[in-house]
């Protein structure tokens, strides 16, 4: 096999690996079903262009139908360059919608100098995007959080906030409105870089949180790659503890009724073992049922 050869057979399975976990997030957790108008938010980063890209051929092989439109919130950063999303989408043939608001302004006016911007933009961004789904008929909003941004978010919580929270794969809005979904929930951000440099998608950087060299989730970010780089796997078993939480040896009293404990004189399947290295899945969900749409990855 020739070098082009060996290029356009790697690019094919990773374009099918990530059907394919996208496919499996989507049926593990309900994500979209028959008839559904799905607003899918893109940034220009390479998130949420992957996104659109592989809900686009899911879209063709589902076993149900359901509708895409492309929604782009236009923040009014300074050199944005707002040619280039309604081109591609032009060429895409896919119906899109240009939300304009200087939401940029609020942000610098009221987030000192050196401050984290994240929360505010987020929250600003969130309303936007939550109204203009309501004017669109949107039943569901996906985003593109992948498996890395779950889990960072997770130690985030967890060295942060003082909380075993991560970001969940499908939830209900802040307004208590819509269905909030992240098909990307099982894939690597390594993938999705490698992905978007092939697709060659147009990227537009971001001026605000992109911008921030301190973030704490930049932090939390290095320390996942020097964990990976030194611990291979780990971060993989990190994200498969997400999917096989056990109250039962946490200390939550209001996920596990600890007062009513009492012997019987059974077995139980935990007990008191605190650590139980059971082999671990070697691929996001590979543990769990496996529901596809319409793709299988070759070996």
């Amino acid at each position: 096999m020739n070098s082009s050869d060996r290029i356009a057979y790697e690019r094919n399975k990773l374009h099918k690996r990530l059907l394919r976990l996208a496919g499996q997030a989507i049926g593990d957790f309900s994500m979209i079903g028959q008839g559904e108008r799905v607003m899918v938010c893109l940034s220009g980063g390479k998130d949420s262009y992957a996104l659109l890209d592989l809900l686009i051929t899911l879209r063709e092989r589902a076993p149900v139908s359901f509708e895409l439109v492309a929604v782009n919130l236009d923040q009014k950063q300074p050199g944005f360059p707002e040619h280039v999303l309604p081109a591609y989408l032009d060429k895409l043939g896919i119906a899109f919608h240009i939300e304009n608001q200087d939401t940029y302004a609020i942000v610098k006016r009221v987030i000192p100098e050196g401050n984290t911007m994240c929360s505010l933009c987020s929250r600003l961004r969130r309303g936007v995007l939550y109204r203009v789904a309501s004017e669109l008929g949107a039943t569901r909003i996906a985003l593109g959080h992948h498996r890395d941004d779950i889990i960072e978010t997770f130690f985030l919580n967890m060295f942060f906030g003082g909380k075993l929270k991560s970001m969940p794969p499908k939830l209900v809005s802040d307004d208590g409105r819509h269905v909030v979904i992240r098909p990307l929930a099982y894939v690597k951000e390594a993938d999705l870089a490698a992905y978007a440099q092939w697709r060659e998608f147009p990227i537009i950087p971001c001026t605000l949180c992109g911008s921030q060299e301190t973030l704490k989730r930049r932090e939390v970010k290095q320390l996942m790659r020097e964990w990976e780089k030194r611990f291979p796997g780990r971060v993989q078993n990190i994200f498969a503890a997400l999917t096989r939480v056990v109250p039962s040896h946490l200390l939550d009293r209001g996920l596990h009724d600890f007062a009513a404990i009492a012997a019987t004189g059974e077995a139980h399947p935990e007990g008191d073992k605190a650590f139980d290295p059971d082999p671990l899945p070697d691929a996001a969900g590979s543990s769990l049922k496996l529901i596809e749409i319409g793709t299988q990855e070759t070996q």
